[in-house]
């Protein structure tokens, strides 16, 4: 009888990582650097933070995303603003080159805004965020998980050093005053947006652009699915209380490639669910701006690329998935 196949996308629990000893965590790191390795994304459980934050969130933004179009229109954005990304407003296959039609989403995107006091830098990085009147809560809730956000990142990258066989500050070090980005996305059935286009997704294949990727996620018949090289597309695996941890191509860039930033997409809303709406909450952290990242060497990395400045890096990411 042959042996069932080992996950390529391992649960990580926290729990002994924060407090484990050290046989515990060198196999973490190592299990870890594996499926960085081999597909760029880890569920991990253990994180502390409270489901009932995350419903609260869902409830209050879905009750946003049913206004009307000419209601939420006064809070439309580019993307890498800060309001709403409606309908046409983004097209994530552009970053591999692909033209596809606009994704089928809608998204409410905030960013960090504590200055800097480098006015250059405050006036790219860290502008207000846009709260939408239309629901007050809403500001108090996603604040607090934001906060508990920062704190699980840096935990995460604390790990991601450890498991690059660097001291676990090799990350955070760069995180003492970093940028995030943070979007509430809606995924309305077809009975919201009618019958996708060909080759229209409810997000695009693509590759996220900066560091780590914090994700929570509702399952669905169009849901998310991970790219690896054994198995072409798959659904991801779910589970309710974890999250989906991904890297992007900056930190595949810092790490020389050992890692390989995890190639994904959602997929169009199903024609024989019309109603089945899916909201996912997305973090995105990144380091401080004007960090230079430069590859680990060999034999940890696999290959060397020139030293660039995160946030030009990033930003040329961001205006290329920008529709118009």
């Amino acid at each position: 009888m042959r042996e069932p196949r080992a996950p390529r996308i391992p649960t990580i629990d926290l729990r002994p990582w924060l407090s484990g000893d050290g046989g515990a965590r060198r196999t973490i790191a190592a299990t870890v650097d594996e499926a960085l390795r081999t597909a760029g994304f880890l569920l991990v459980t253990g994180h502390g933070v409270d489901p009932a934050l995350r419903t609260a969130i869902r409830d209050t933004a879905r009750a946003f995303f049913r206004l009307p179009a000419a209601t939420k229109e006064p809070y439309a954005v580019r993307v890498g603003g800060r309001g709403w990304l409606g309908p046409g407003a983004e097209a994530n296959g552009s970053a591999e080159g692909t033209r596809t039609p606009p994704d089928l989403k809608e998204s409410l995107s905030f960013a960090a805004e504590d200055p800097t006091g480098d006015p250059a830098v405050d006036a790219e990085w860290f502008l207000p965020n846009t709260w939408p009147g239309e629901v007050p809560g809403l500001k108090a809730l996603v604040t607090e998980y934001l906060a508990q956000m920062r704190t699980l990142s840096d935990r995460l990258l604390g790990l991601l050093g450890a498991a690059l066989g660097e001291p676990e500050d090799f990350f955070t070090r760069h995180t003492t005053h970093p940028t995030w980005g943070f979007n509430i996305n809606w995924y309305p059935g077809t009975e919201v947006v009618g019958e996708p286009q060909p080759g229209q997704f409810r997000i695009g294949p693509h590759t996220d652009f900066g560091t780590v990727t914090v994700l929570d996620r509702q399952a669905g018949k169009g849901g998310l699915q991970v790219f690896t090289d054994a198995g072409g597309w798959e659904d991801a695996p779910y589970d309710p209380d974890a999250f989906t941890i991904n890297i992007g191509d900056l930190m595949a860039r810092w790490t020389g490639d050992r890692w390989r930033s995890g190639r994904h997409r959602v997929l169009p809303p199903p024609s024989d669910v019309p109603a089945e709406e899916l909201m996912s909450l997305v973090y995105f952290y990144e380091c401080d701006p004007r960090t230079t990242v430069e590859s680990v060497p060999a034999p940890t990395g696999r290959v060397t690329y020139e030293p660039v400045d995160s946030h030009t890096y990033l930003r040329a990411k961001l205006d290329a998935i920008s529709v118009g």
